[in-house]
C-alpha cells in the first residue's frame, strides 16, 4: 500500500478489523519510511452498485466520496468528528449495498433517506442542512415546517412519509 504522505509501499498493519457483516476490512498502517499511520479497506470486488437518478431513470455507479462530500458540507462547523462520518459513511453504504443486494441499484431518493436518517440521529442541525438540499427547500417557510415538525413530533417530517418506496420528494 503506498503511503499518502510520502508514497514509500513500504508499510506494516497495526490493526485489521473486520466492519459491519465481514464484507469490508479496515487495516491501520504505519508508513515504515516516515512512520505516518493511515487506514486502508479492502473489500470483496462485487457488481457495482448503481444510484437511480429520479431524472430519465438515469444510472451512475454509487459513489462514496460524493456522498462523503454531502455529508461534510451538512455536518461543516459541527461537532462531529471525522471517526463518526466514516462510521455513518461505512453504514449507509453497508445499508444500501444491503437494500440493493437483488438489483444492484438503489434509488437516489432512498439513499438521501438513509442519510436523513442517520444524521437525524447524529445532528439536528446537519440534517436539516442536508434535508434543505435534499428536499430542495425554496423559501424560509419550508425550513420553518421542517424545524417545527422536528419539536412538535419528536421527529423529521420526511420520517413520517413511507420511506421504504424509494421515491422522495
Amino acid at each position: 500500500m503506498r503511503c499518502p504522505k510520502c508514497a514509500s509501499l513500504e508499510d506494516k498493519v497495526i490493526e485489521s478489523r473486520a466492519l459491519a457483516d465481514g464484507r469490508t476490512i479496515r487495516r491501520r498502517r504505519e508508513c515504515l519510511s516516515c512512520g505516518y499511520r493511515f487506514t486502508s479497506y479492502e473489500r470483496a470486488e462485487e457488481k457495482q452498485l448503481m444510484v437511480v437518478k429520479k431524472s430519465k431513470n438515469r444510472r451512475e455507479p454509487f459513489d462514496r466520496i460524493k456522498l462523503e462530500k454531502g455529508i461534510q458540507q451538512a455536518v461543516r462547523k459541527r461537532s462531529v468528528s471525522q471517526g463518526q462520518i466514516a462510521t455513518m459513511i461505512d453504514e449507509l453504504e453497508e445499508r444500501a449495498l444491503h437494500e440493493g443486494m437483488d438489483s444492484h441499484e438503489i434509488t437516489a431518493s432512498r439513499l438521501g433517506e438513509l442519510v436523513l436518517d442517520r444524521l437525524y440521529e447524529l445532528d439536528r442541525v446537519a440534517y436539516i442542512r442536508f434535508a434543505s438540499v435534499y428536499r430542495n427547500f425554496e423559501n424560509v417557510e419550508e425550513f420553518i415546517r421542517e424545524i417545527d415538525a422536528l419539536a412538535r413530533e419528536g421527529g423529521p417530517a420526511g420520517m413520517r412519509r413511507d420511506t421504504d418506496s424509494g421515491e422522495g420528494t
